[in-house]
């Protein structure tokens, strides 16, 4: 078969462990899941309610145009209808963007290391991938800037970051716009979004207006709860909504999901509680790093990069031969890394008494 040479350079994404099958693997009963950056608290109780109030017909296709989450998601955000695009996840929306901009001949500019799905969907197209290393764990957009060219259809920014957790403050962000021409698509994803507390983080819809040339990406995987059932959106002109839409599959966001996210956004109570929850989970990882002089970024994410010096493979089979389940930096850019997701107040304590068992029996940091 011919197949693309581009895709057989590639392996298929891998997910984590599931809770099954780390507790069949290592005979445990408790098993604390923190790789995958979810809420610990689920969804709101709204969602659940109105989920199984659900009378209709599994036999109907679902409503492809989403309109009770168009309308709701519009109203909330002040946009028109017609400047939102949703897709199977924030994943399948970089796909259609991929889809849409990027082929041989062409290049795409992003920051690395950064959510690898941006690079993953540009080889599968064939278009030139531009990497420009993180400063610091922050986005070095001068040096992205550099990069482009008349060629460039389009550049990523993760903001936050995942999985560093940093963020693109206003200023930066509004002069870098500025530079960037106007036939280069600005991809600003903030699957984080709902998260930030930083004062001097920007406002996305309001760029919009300004900067015809920018879509942002969010999902209803984060705060709100919902990763099992795939439900993200992107926000931008009409212009470039309208030209990405062919490249979106028919009936692409499940009936379920459409019926749950419109739900999660009736309930912004609860997105403040978790909000305010994960700030206080990230001040006990912060005093953890800082007891143990270990490096880290301040996270306006759900989540928090920690370098402990040794191999991050060793810190993530640690942690999972006790039933916690992280994420090795490894495979994320950071070989000396673990990514850790902010849990419940319990989950946190017992991940950070992990860690510290960790260090005192197998880290060089303490010898």
């Amino acid at each position: 078969m011919r197949w693309k040479e581009e895709l057989l350079q590639l392996t298929p994404y891998q997910p984590g462990k599931s809770i099954a099958e780390v507790k069949r693997q290592y005979g445990l009963e408790k098993i604390v899941k923190l790789a995958s950056n979810e809420n610990p608290f689920g969804c709101s109780q709204q969602v659940l309610d109105k989920i199984n109030q659900f009378a209709g017909s599994l036999a109907l296709y679902p409503d492809g145009y989403a309109t009770d989450l168009r309308e709701a998601l519009a109203s909330k955000l002040g946009v028109s209808e017609t400047q939102i695009i949703f897709g199977n996840g924030s994943d399948e929306n970089i796909q259609i963007i991929s889809r849409a901009l990027l082929r041989p001949g062409f290049n795409t500019v992003m920051a690395a290391p950064t959510f690898p799905q941006y690079k993953h969907n540009a080889v599968i197209e064939g278009a030139e991938v531009r990497e420009v290393p993180l400063i610091n764990g922050e986005h070095d957009l001068e040096g992205m800037l550099k990069q482009m060219d008349e060629r460039t259809n389009v550049v990523w920014l993760c903001s936050p970051n995942n999985p560093t957790g940093t963020y693109i403050n206003e200023n930066k962000l509004l002069s870098f716009l500025k530079r960037v021409p106007q036939e280069t698509l600005v991809v600003l994803d903030e699957a984080y979004f709902e998260y930030v507390v930083a004062e001097d983080y920007y406002h996305s819809i309001e760029l919009i207006k300004q900067f015809e040339n920018l879509i942002v990406l969010r999902t209803f995987s984060k705060i709100y709860g919902l990763a099992s059932l795939r439900i993200g959106y992107g926000i931008g002109s009409e212009k470039v909504i309208r030209a990405l839409e062919p490249a979106r599959e028919p009936f692409n966001t499940n009936t379920f999901a459409q019926i749950a996210a419109t739900a999660a956004l009736e309930d912004q109570a609860y997105v403040d509680m978790c909000r305010q929850r994960n700030r206080e989970g990230l001040e006990q990882y912060y005093h953890f790093c800082e007891q143990e002089q270990l490096s880290y970024n301040r996270s306006q994410g759900n989540f928090i990069l920690i370098d402990f010096k040794v191999d991050g493979n060793e810190v993530f089979q640690y942690c999972l031969e006790r039933g916690y389940i992280v994420r090795s930096g490894v495979a994320l850019g950071f070989p000396t890394s673990v990514r850790v997701t902010v849990g419940s107040k319990e989950e946190n304590d017992e991940m950070i008494a992990l860690m510290k068992a960790f260090i005192s029996e197998k880290s060089p940091l303490n010898k």
